[in-house]
């Protein structure tokens, strides 16, 4: 173990660098599989948060993987020549002066409870490498697909901790994609994934919980019977004195299990069935039409995120993927993303507008990069990073915003532009987060949580 600098006694060294929690996993020897709900809260019992939050606020990402086009969605760019200039037209908002998308029409009549950056950059055109940028504020490392820093869920929950200790404080719908790991923060702060998909039109289950040893999951077959057994499941467990011949984080485990706050946070069966169609409902797949299936697929997904955020989840990230549009992206983007985005987007903003909750959560729907200014050969767009747009709502930023502005064909930033570090800093200061705080990576060296940025004052942060 290194020894802490001069002046510095150990405790703070530990806290500063968190080395204590790394060497217990190093020492421990843990793979990545194969761990049950109470092996990680065994390890999060070796791995306290260094600090405890002061409020109660929350994140959710709505990750548009593959990479959205600014020219279709929130930059379209209808003064440009034919050939860079957005394939659909442009519609005025509930906000004057501000134009976006027409194929997106309820997300423009809400324009005043959500805002827009619009001179996003960095220099990385692959797809996982850019994930890792977004999602860590650091370059990726030679396998753009392995993080060797922790994402920003990950530091959430290593610097902030639960924010309820029934459910977890970093959770991925429905799995990880790269840069979301934990890296050398452990495994303690890889996000819980739910891999179950309320995007499909199978029964919804989580997959992730480990029963114990002669409870047979069979029990627990389909969402409604799952529901249905919590209580009993909690009434036979104490009567059988079985939780008593159990280790402590084992008991803990059963504690989330069949806690009534994880049943409502995972029930999306109690949600009016008018809006769950608010959101919109995934279409059974048709192997002829897989774009149209693709698109559909985040819709459920943004519900079962606002309601985990609602329930107390620090950090939510949703994989709505995959917008790589490179054949036919006009059309995939007529027919599959943009209509089944105006819906699902317009219905979380306002849905969580109603329910007070975007006082506290702050929404930042993006991805990787954008795409390229010029359309082509086969009237789709390719990996472009050097300008693209994100969309942000909530927690101290106000709606209505413009933030920035690209070039006259959407190519490069023209007015203030802004980097992916900069919304990370943007989303820590919202949550609390110290970007300054160092850790020890697995060769021992400190790692600054964020290398530079600043938030974005602009939006009213």
């Amino acid at each position: 173990m290194p020894s802490p600098p001069a002046n510095t006694g150990c405790a703070e060294f530990q806290r500063q660098t968190g080395f204590d929690r790394r060497g217990f996993l190093r020492a421990g020897g843990l793979g990545l599989a194969g761990l049950s709900l109470p092996d990680l809260l065994a390890i999060d019992a070796q791995a306290k948060p260094n600090s405890t939050a002061s409020t109660n606020n929350s994140v959710l990402i709505l990750w548009m993987r593959g990479g959205p086009s600014q020219h279709e969605t929130w930059d379209p760019k209808m003064m440009a020549p034919a050939e860079y200039r957005g394939a659909f037209g442009a519609t005025e908002t509930s906000v004057p002066g501000i134009e976006i998308c027409d194929m997106l029409p309820r997300c423009a009549q809400l324009m005043d409870k959500w805002s827009i950056i619009r001179s996003l950059h960095h220099t990385n055109a692959g797809h996982s490498a850019g994930d890792q940028i977004l999602f860590t504020g650091h370059p990726p490392g030679p396998d753009p697909n392995v993080n060797v820093y922790p994402s920003c869920g990950s530091i959430v929950s290593e610097q902030l901790g639960h924010l309820t200790p029934e459910l977890p404080p970093y959770v991925m719908i429905p799995r990880q994609v790269p840069g979301t790991d934990s890296a050398y923060l452990g495994v303690a702060h890889k996000p819980f994934e739910t891999l179950s998909d309320p995007a499909t039109h199978k029964p919804f289950q989580l997959k992730n919980f480990s029963l114990i040893e002669g409870i047979s999951d069979r029990r627990f077959g389909d969402r409604k019977s799952l529901l249905a057994n919590f209580d009993r499941f909690r009434r036979d467990v104490d009567q059988s004195g079985q939780l008593d011949a159990i280790s402590d984080f084992q008991q803990q485990a059963y504690g989330i299990l069949s806690s009534d706050r994880a049943r409502r946070a995972f029930d999306l069966d109690s949600e009016p069935q008018s809006l769950r169609e608010r959101y919109g409902f995934i279409e059974r797949y048709n192997p002829m039409d897989p774009r149209r299936c693709s698109a559909s697929a985040f819709c459920q997904r943004l519900l079962l995120g606002r309601r985990l955020v609602e329930a107390g989840v620090r950090l939510v990230t949703v994989d709505c993927r995959w917008w790589d549009t490179h054949v036919e992206g006009v059309d995939s983007m007529k027919n599959g993303f943009l209509p089944r985005w105006d819906q699902s987007f317009s219905a979380l903003i306002e849905d969580m507008h109603q329910r007070g909750l975007l006082e506290t959560t702050m929404v930042v729907a993006w991805g990787e990069f954008g795409r390229t200014p010029k359309l082509n050969k086969t009237n789709g767009r390719d990996h472009y990073p050097n300008v693209f747009s994100a969309a942000i709502a909530g927690g101290p930023v106000q709606g209505g915003q413009v933030v920035g502005s690209s070039d006259s064909k959407g190519a490069y930033p023209l007015e203030n532009p802004k980097s992916p570090q900069d919304v990370l800093a943007t989303i820590y200061r919202h949550l609390g987060i110290d970007p300054h705080r160092h850790y020890l990576d697995h060769s021992g060296r400190p790692i600054i949580t964020l290398p530079f940025g600043k938030p974005i004052e602009e939006l009213g942060t």
